[in-house]
């Protein structure tokens, strides 16, 4: 099936196998398909190799890292103009398809990457990039139907690059490519699109059908448990529908903007050393979040409440708690390797995050830094 969505994702189990006709109709001949080594190094960069006909002449970046680069964007771009590719291909998680975004972009724009951020008045810049196909393995990002990439550039900061013109060309959203995920890549992504849909409806921006789509995915993830589902089993094919149709929403949702639980994981997730799961950072840190914003969002915890099935007065951030250890994420972020030293560098990140512009409650500098303490 098709969702009736600005790029139409195809949407079903299965869909993986219309790759030749999605790249046909969008003039794609030979493609850059992005992808990370741990896809590749279990087969799945020859198995989209074998769907392609014959007429289509496929280039391979598979050195996507956890927490997509500047650096690796231009190594990718280099591939992409050394083979007259005309089209990209993220296959994979938020990074392979955020890291592809950035190529298709890059493809027919001058300057550095650093130059289109939002942070740099990068929005403004960015014109019709090169068709882009999304082709997600892991259900969290929803990066197949959202205008933005998250890139670490060269400098070291992780920022944001969001236009019209970088939502992908045409999405293919196969939940049986979710299939044996691991259990911990599964609780940290599905995490990421739980966080997504409450913080779209936690933003203050009226935009009632995105936030009734943020409530159906968080039903998905929490009322029907199909997050507990597709952790304990992986082979759960309802459960593995129901996560990739709520990271899907989720990034629908998130059309109204998001909040501080990713200015703070945007900041974390720079850390070049620490390495850490952007979606697994949001389910960790979005417990502390929802209590600093719990009385500066009207009726809305009810309301996330209730689609989560629990009654209307329940603490929202204790259940989040609860679900994060009945799927095996951390407790907090010193079992990530976060310390206090970090804290000031943390801070200064995050208050130039451009998620900022929609959270409910901005905080001051002493409170980030007690929201970094609290999530420790």
């Amino acid at each position: 099936m098709q969702l009736n969505y600005l790029n139409k994702p195809h949407f079903e189990n299965g869909a993986i196998k219309n790759i030749s006709q999605v790249l046909e109709e969008h003039g794609i001949k030979n493609p850059l398909i992005c992808t990370d080594p741990g896809l590749a190094n279990i087969g799945m960069s020859d198995m989209i190799r074998n769907l392609l006909s014959n007429e289509l002449s496929p280039s391979f970046f598979e050195d996507t890292p956890a927490n997509p680069t500047e650096q690796a964007v231009n190594d990718a771009l280099e591939i992409y103009k050394q083979n007259d590719c005309d089209g990209v291909i993220g296959f994979g998680g938020g990074s392979s398809m955020d890291l592809a975004k950035t190529v298709a972009l890059m493809a027919n724009h001058e300057g550095n990457v650093v130059d289109y951020s939002v942070n740099e008045g990068g929005v403004g810049k960015i014109n019709q990039t090169m068709p882009m196909i999304a082709i997600p393995t892991t259900s969290g990002t929803g990066s197949e139907v959202s205008l933005g990439a998250v890139i670490i550039m060269n400098d070291g900061r992780k920022l944001i690059l969001a236009s019209d013109h970088l939502r992908p060309t045409a999405a293919i959203c196969d939940p049986e490519l979710t299939l044996g995920l691991p259990p911990v890549l599964t609780a940290g992504a599905g995490m990421d699109a739980l966080t997504h849909c409450i913080e779209a409806v936690m933003s203050p921006v009226i935009d009632p059908p995105a936030e009734a789509v943020g409530l159906d995915g968080i039903e998905k993830v929490v009322r029907e448990e199909s997050l507990i589902r597709a952790v304990k089993d992986g082979q759960d094919k309802d459960a593995r529908w129901n996560m990739m149709m709520a990271s899907t929403e989720g990034a629908m949702a998130f059309s109204k903007g998001l909040g501080a639980v990713h200015s703070m994981s945007h900041a974390l997730g720079a850390d070049q050393e620490l390495r850490l799961h952007h979606g697994t950072l949001n389910g960790v840190i979005l417990p502390t979040i929802l209590r600093f914003n719990k009385d500066h969002v009207g009726d809305k915890y009810a309301r996330i409440a209730r689609a989560m099935g629990k009654d209307e007065n329940v603490d929202l951030a204790y259940e989040i708690e609860k679900l994060n250890a009945t799927i095996g994420l951390p407790a907090g972020l010193g079992e990530m390797g976060v310390t206090e030293a970090m804290i000031p560098k943390l801070v200064a990140h995050s208050m130039t995050d451009p998620s900022n512009a929609t959270t409910p409650r901005l905080p001051t500098q002493e409170e980030w830094e007690k929201l970094f303490l609290e999530a420790m």
